[in-house]
């Protein structure tokens, strides 16, 4: 559950406020596969209680611009993402994942907190595998609808065999 942003500032400060829009309040329901992993970091890692930081540096303050840059560097060559990938571009994966287990724009919004469709579609990004994938969905229509159109040929001809390619 998204209730607040903690933004910190150039200055160092955090500021505790409302998140940028009322579509940043929201509940982000998370795939199965995640929980095990969640449930280990909120034991391990997080601060403690209802309301506590998911993300907490060594000495159990809210995590630093100086200090995650560190800990991002070496945990993106511990998993073997290149150099130029940036912490924001989670953000474009889970956004083009969410789309291709099919996902609508709208309810990529909802995920993210966001209340433009222009915000969203920055987000989403499509490649050779989708696009694969595409065309193999309008394969499986086309084959379909003319095997279907062929069935109802066959009907109206009484019985007698239409064949056409398919």
């Amino acid at each position: 559950r998204v209730r607040q942003a903690a933004p910190e500032l150039t200055t160092g400060r955090r500021v505790v406020g409302d998140t940028k829009s009322e579509a940043g309040k929201r509940v982000v329901v998370l795939p199965q596969f995640l929980h095990k992993d969640l449930r280990r970091h909120l034991d391990w890692y997080a601060e403690k209680g209802q309301d506590g930081l998911l993300f907490v540096g060594e000495k159990g303050a809210p995590f630093r611009r100086s200090s995650f840059g560190r800990k991002w560097r070496r945990a993106r060559v511990a998993v073997g993402l290149p150099e130029n990938f940036r912490p924001y571009d989670l953000r474009h994966t889970g956004h083009t994942l969410a789309t291709r287990s099919g996902a609508t724009l709208r309810d990529t919004m909802a995920r993210a907190g966001q209340s433009s469709e222009k915000a969203a579609m920055i987000y989403q990004h499509s490649d050779l595998d989708r696009q694969t994938e595409v065309a193999g969905g309008l394969d499986q229509m086309v084959r379909a609808a003319r095997r279907k159109a062929v069935e109802q040929a066959n009907e109206r001809s009484g019985g007698a065999e239409v064949v056409r390619g398919a």
